[in-house]
């Protein structure tokens, strides 16, 4: 058991330092012109100065949660809290850092070479860094937590609720300690995801308003003030953001099925099931060594690519290839990790206490069922959003009756692509179900999520290759290295849209897990886990709760829109004030134009970060338990339906955009009536894809996880039942 837990310092430590590997390999690599150098060095600095500023506001948010956590629960989780947000934390700034220095050597290795598979190699490598870091430093602050609070101070032995706070209330140390981690996380998964979220799209939308459809010059022109700010926007809403999201996810999988095995322990030694100590830390160990082997076998498969003698002429077939090496190899570690937990127990046990019904291989059946529904959920985003099908070229061409059917024709690909991912979803959830009980479905979340690594790289993959096409546009680079990275970035707007049907389909998976860990909390053990819908309170918590993404999602085009209105002013005021920056004899003024995507983005994101914190919580000390199990319920479900169609909505206009630039349309290429279209429509998808669809799977997790950390506090102290004890 010993080596077993080896295992996870081993994976997290190779992780790490093939992470650094690959840094200090892309940063050899040269950066080109001195013009490519001095574009690179600025977007460099804009990146700094504003993940600097958020971090400076995100340690105040965490000290005062974290001293309201140690008041109200327990110091454990306090400094547990403290951990998993510096994990978070460096993950993001590591990514933000390597996006940075990358993205002007994707350039020059296209400059250099005119070789597609030499350049995807140079931008995955950089992409790798990011993704070896969400798993490394994850798994790292998961180990740390494991030895101090689980070995040193014993609380994997506590199997009761056992430890009392200072109000008096009893918790089970371990889960609460978890709880924290996995909320540290998820704070600042939701300030990375928010803040950089609305930069990029700030910046973006108003770079594309003035400089494509009004001034007609083509994306990233260096006389397009904007056009700086949208690079910085990349790196800190597309790459920090997006390691600081998928970590957050990654250990919120892996804690559910932790916090879970707790809460069915009680409910076994209550009904006399046969569950002993020895299972449960077997379950509590699997989750663990599961994600161990999974981030070991994505270290393969990164290395399967950069180490690939022959690379195609098609980047998403090589990168697809990487992310099946390391889903294919998790499977076969995993199996060889669940007989060495699992191997030998009697199998009529594993059934009555835990309802395996495939006996020791149970889990890593579960776990299977989440990676193929992992998959086949992404190849759905896939073919919703890429040119190669015929929804996106569809949608292409509705660009040429204006942009109004582009709008509507994105908006009814967005809306019809909920439906397949939900029944994978929900297929997933009885088949894990069946197989290994509720264990089993926060299982099915851990599989999908257990070669995150993988998917992370091939997601970053993304924005440093598109920075790469600003930074050859804006260092005047010819035609041909354009068109390469132009190529990688329309795969990249597949990829990425591939891996928010991952986030958002785990997130729903783990959501459901804690779901359950939060009726075990308040219940009495034994009794029967019922959350009945059809009861007032809990009824108008759902519908309350179905709302609740549809507010977070307004606020969230609002503040985009407030921001971007302001650059749009920006740009506009420089273009009349500075009559020589249109044609090439004034630079335009880069700075005032970050300055404004910063401010914007610091100033707008605070009420909707905090929006998932305040709300349960709030309505759990007025309303009770039961009204925040509805409201679960209801934000869960409504958020899974909003995530899919804004992320495959914005990802096809998106393509359907570069689909036109391509020339795909004959007669109908760039500066065109239908590109312009096009671009309004790309414009409108925007916020959607990289700003709501992302922050929502992070928006129902900390809500799940906020209310199973509070749960246990408001079940016994809210308004509701005061005044029911008043007047009886």
């Amino acid at each position: 058991m010993n080596l077993l837990i080896l295992l996870v310092i081993f994976a997290a430590v190779l992780a790490l330092a093939f992470a650094l590997f690959n840094f200090l390999g892309v940063k050899k690599m040269p950066e080109g012109t001195e013009k490519m150098s001095e574009i690179a060095s600025a977007i460099r600095v804009g990146a700094s100065a504003f993940i600097r500023y958020e971090y400076k506001v995100l340690v105040v948010v965490v000290a005062i949660v974290a001293v309201i956590m140690a008041v109200v629960t327990t110091w454990h989780a306090a400094i547990a809290l403290v951990i998993g947000a510096g994990m978070s934390a460096c993950a993001g700034f590591v990514g933000m850092k390597i996006a940075t220095y990358a993205n002007v050597r994707v350039s020059n290795r296209a400059r250099e070479t005119r070789d597609i598979g030499k350049t995807v190699k140079v931008a995955f490598k950089g992409g790798s860094v990011m993704g070896l870091c969400v798993g490394g430093f994850a798994l790292l602050g998961l180990f740390i937590v494991y030895m101090i609070f689980g070995f040193g101070l014993s609380q994997l032995q506590e199997t009761s609720a056992s430890y009392v706070n200072l109000l008096g209330l009893h918790f089970i140390p371990f889960t609460m300690t978890l709880s924290g981690y996995a909320l540290g996380c998820s704070i600042v998964a939701m300030f990375n995801r928010v803040g950089g979220g609305i930069y990029t799209k700030a910046a973006d939308m108003g770079a594309d308003l003035v400089g494509k459809t009004e001034a007609h010059i083509p994306e990233d022109d260096p006389r397009n003030p904007a056009t700086i700010a949208d690079n910085v926007g990349d790196n800190v809403g597309d790459v920090a953001g997006l390691g600081s999201d998928l970590l957050e996810s990654y250990v919120g999988a892996i804690s559910s099925g932790i916090i879970l095995a707790y809460h069915m322990f009680l409910q076994s030694q209550a009904l006399h099931l046969g569950m002993t100590t020895d299972l449960l830390q077997k379950c509590i160990l699997f989750p663990l060594v599961f994600a161990a082997v999974g981030l070991i076998a994505c270290c393969v498969g990164i290395a399967s690519l950069l180490f690939k003698s022959g690379m195609s002429r098609d980047p998403h077939k090589d990168l697809n290839g990487a992310t099946y090496v390391s889903a294919g190899t998790t499977m076969v570690l995993g199996l060889g990790a669940a007989y060495l937990i699992f191997g030998g127990m009697d199998r009529a046990v594993l059934s009555s206490a835990l309802g395996f019904s495939a006996g020791m291989f149970s889990p890593w059946i579960a776990a299977t069922i989440g990676i193929a529904a992992g998959v086949i959920i992404g190849a759905f985003a896939e073919f919703y959003t890429s040119t190669d099908y015929n929804p996106t070229k569809r949608l292409a061409r509705a660009s040429l009756e204006g942009s109004a059917l582009t709008i509507t024709q994105g908006l009814a690909l967005g809306m019809k692509s909920c439906m397949a991912p939900c029944i994978i979803l929900g297929g997933g959830i009885i088949l894990a179900y069946n197989i290994a009980g509720m264990y089993g479905v926060s299982m099915a979340a851990m599989g999908m999520l257990s070669f995150v690594t993988a998917t992370v790289s091939v997601d970053t993959y993304g924005p440093i290759s598109d920075n790469a096409g600003g930074i050859a546009e804006m260092s005047e680079l010819d035609a041909e290295v354009r068109e390469i990275t132009d190529t990688l970035d329309s795969v990249g707007n597949t990829t990425a849209a591939i891996g928010k049907g991952f986030a958002i389909g785990s997130g729903a998976l783990a959501a459901l897990a804690l779901m359950i860990s939060y009726l075990y909390s308040y219940n009495e053990a034994g009794t029967d886990l019922i959350l009945n819908l059809i009861d007032p309170m809990t009824l108008a918590g759902a519908i309350v709760g179905g709302a609740l993404p549809f507010l977070f999602s307004g606020m969230l085009i609002e503040a985009v829109a407030k921001a971007a209105r302001k650059m749009v002013d920006e740009v506009r005021r420089q273009f009349k004030e500075i009559p020589g920056i249109l044609d090439g004899t004034a630079k335009p003024d880069y700075k005032t134009c970050i300055e404004i995507s910063s401010k914007g983005a610091i100033g707008e994101m605070k009420v909707p970060s905090l929006l998932a914190i305040i709300v349960p919580v709030a309505c759990g000390f007025i309303f009770g338990a039961e009204f925040v199990g509805g409201l679960l319920i209801g934000s869960t479900v409504c958020s899974i339906m909003l995530a899919i169609f804004t992320g495959n909505a914005g990802g096809a206009w998106d393509n359907g955009k570069k689909y036109i630039e391509t020339g795909a349309i004959e007669g109908h290429g760039k500066g065109s009536p239908a590109h312009d279209a096009a671009v309004v429509g790309d414009t409108v998808g925007d916020p959607l894809k990289d700003t709501v669809g992302p922050c929502l799977d992070i928006f129902i997790k900390i809500m799940s996880t906020v209310s199973l950390v509070a749960v246990y506090v408001f079940h016994h102290y809210n308004l509701v039942d005061l005044i029911g004890k008043l007047i009886g």
